[in-house]
């Protein structure tokens, strides 16, 4: 059983149920997000004809989801995650609104 890094005591059955919590809550909303952001940016990007390229979003947003998924129950902690997670869908994010209104992008 993994210990606490600031007391070195097991954690309760309290702690380790909210990390699994936490976890699930960053794997299938952070993996919902990532994944919908990914279709949605090769389907506005991608150098092919529209149907192609949404197909190829749609396909690629699979792999996004997994890769998310298990990101979140491999990591030494949750919060690590939900950074890394944010910090590749905000940028993308952002390139989508611009995109959308006018950007340069």
């Amino acid at each position: 059983m993994p210990r606490s890094a600031s007391t070195g005591a097991p954690p309760t059955r309290l702690a380790a149920a909210l990390d699994v919590a936490a976890r699930t809550l960053v794997a299938a909303v952070g993996g919902y997000a990532a994944a919908a952001l990914n279709a949605a940016g090769l389907a506005r990007w991608l150098p092919m004809p529209r149907v192609e390229a949404v197909m190829t979003g749609m396909l690629a947003s699979f792999a996004v989801f997994a890769l998310v998924a298990i990101c979140a129950f491999a990591a030494a902690r949750a919060g690590r995650v939900a950074f890394w997670t944010s910090a590749y869908c905000v940028p993308l994010a952002l390139a989508l609104y611009l995109a959308k209104h006018g950007g340069v992008a």
